[in-house]
């Protein structure tokens, strides 16, 4: 799985600068859901080969007993639980202060590996305008620039050494030929209910309380002679060791386990509709390029009323998985769980699908006679032949002249095509564009 760095300092420190930096983006799904505001964020990070997720926070304070402070406080404990090493960021030009102390003492007693790294360090000298941080006691101070992009590649080097990970985890090595199946959602949708009605036994602990453990839970399965893990991303603990809902639900988790699976079912609550926590799992998802299923539950506890609001908000906010089988159950009564089945199946068969580069050609040629490719200026896309550039998910790349210029609506066009010929049902569709060079360009 993918290691967690969490970043953690007192406000304005530049963590969100750092995050943006880290991630390469704006872009983080945000934990939207009761008891819990939208100060973390949580998105992918890449140095090399190696891959990790990244939360930011806001700004810190251990002490806050009350109001809006302790709820951040309260956060990013739960962050700090989560990551796999901390980040400590500092303010290598504000110095520093007495709220510093207070983290860096929080940090200290729980033991987990941790980099203390002095942000807006750029122009600056590593000696005595440093020295002082060095009264934290967490070793070595890095000097970084986050607006500048100095020193992160150190940073995140020495952040991940000490946490020792193989490149692939012993809990992510599956035998061949096995597939996974990850049910993803928010608390409380029904997802360990489902597993257990599949298995046949009350494998997974499940009772009407929202909130998970922190540990997706992963259970060996084999249906007609083929092996699958089924992967719990809501395994709920005991109702005597529950806590509160910030302690309860685990976004890493769900992340992990849905990068390490083959098929994801996004598990919907007919009573509570579609929310913002589930659209930006959705989006994580889509994101990550694996094969997707929706799935409604609870659907007979609802009123005609609510099944049409509840459709409305579908096409509405998930409209980005259009291309995903859509399932309308009941996990405690057993109500459509072998069509679901069926489509996740379906849903592996196409990520997974092999695509001749001739039929490939064939439809470009047949989609561009239909409708040809808007002129954009002085050019217009030449599109003269096609292959297959990977799978899980399937990757179509097209190649000809001025391809730069091919609209995005013209992509989905093309999508359209490619999808309708090889059944790609469940899966999200790569188109990428190729334009040759022209031998000519440089010469006089």
């Amino acid at each position: 799985m993918k290691p967690v760095l969490a970043l953690v300092g007192r406000p304005n420190v530049g963590k969100s600068t750092l995050f943006n930096r880290l991630t390469q983006t704006r872009d983080a799904i945000v934990a939207d859901y009761a008891g819990l505001t939208r100060d973390r964020h949580y998105g992918n990070g890449r140095q090399g080969r190696r891959e990790f997720i990244v939360i930011d926070t806001g700004g810190f304070e251990p002490t806050a007993e009350t109001g809006i402070y302790k709820e951040m406080a309260n956060q990013t404990r739960q962050a700090v639980a989560e990551a796999d090493a901390v980040i400590f960021v500092v303010d290598a030009r504000a110095g520093l202060s007495a709220q510093d102390h207070d983290i860096a003492n929080y940090l200290r007693k729980l033991g987990k590996p941790c980099v203390l790294t002095a942000n807006k360090a750029e122009g600056m000298q590593e000696g005595a305008q440093l020295a002082e941080f060095y009264e934290l006691g967490l070793g070595e101070v890095l000097p970084v620039s986050a607006a500048h992009g100095q020193g992160l590649r150190t940073l995140v080097d020495q952040a991940l050494e000490p946490l020792n990970l193989p490149q692939e985890d012993e809990e992510d090595a599956v035998e061949p030929g096995v597939i996974r199946f990850a049910v993803a959602g928010r608390p409380n949708v029904g997802k360990s209910t489902l597993i257990n009605t599949w298995l046949g036994e009350e494998r997974l602990i499940a009772f009407d309380m929202p909130g998970t453990t922190r540990d997706a839970i992963r259970v060996p399965f084999e249906r007609q002679g083929q092996k699958f893990e089924l992967i719990d991303t809501a395994g709920l603990r005991r109702k005597g060791r529950v806590f509160e809902a910030v302690e309860k639900f685990s976004v890493v988790k769900t992340l992990q386990a849905i990068e390490s699976a083959n098929v994801v079912l996004l598990l919907l609550d007919a009573t509570q509709g579609v929310t913002d926590q589930d659209a930006h799992i959705a989006g994580y998802i889509l994101e990550s390029g694996r094969a997707v299923v929706l799935a409604v539950n609870k659907w007979d506890a609802v009123d005609d009323y609510q099944r049409q609001q509840l459709q409305r908000q579908l096409e509405t906010r998930l409209t980005f998985l259009k291309f995903a089988n859509l399932h309308l159950i009941s996990a405690r009564k057993r109500q459509g769980l072998e069509p679901l089945w069926k489509s996740m199946l379906k849903a592996h068969q196409a990520a997974n699908r092999k695509m001749s580069t001739p039929v490939l050609t064939r439809l470009l040629q047949q989609a561009v006679q239909f409708q040809t490719p808007k002129k954009s200026g002085m050019y217009r896309p030449k599109l003269r032949y096609a292959h297959q550039g990977g799978m899980n998910p399937p990757v179509i790349v097209v190649h000809g002249n001025s391809l730069e210029h091919v609209s995005d609506a013209y992509k989905r066009y093309l999508e359209g095509w490619f999808r309708k010929e090889f059944d790609l049902t469940g899966t999200p569709l790569r188109i990428e564009m190729k334009t040759s060079t022209n031998p000519y360009t440089d010469k006089d």
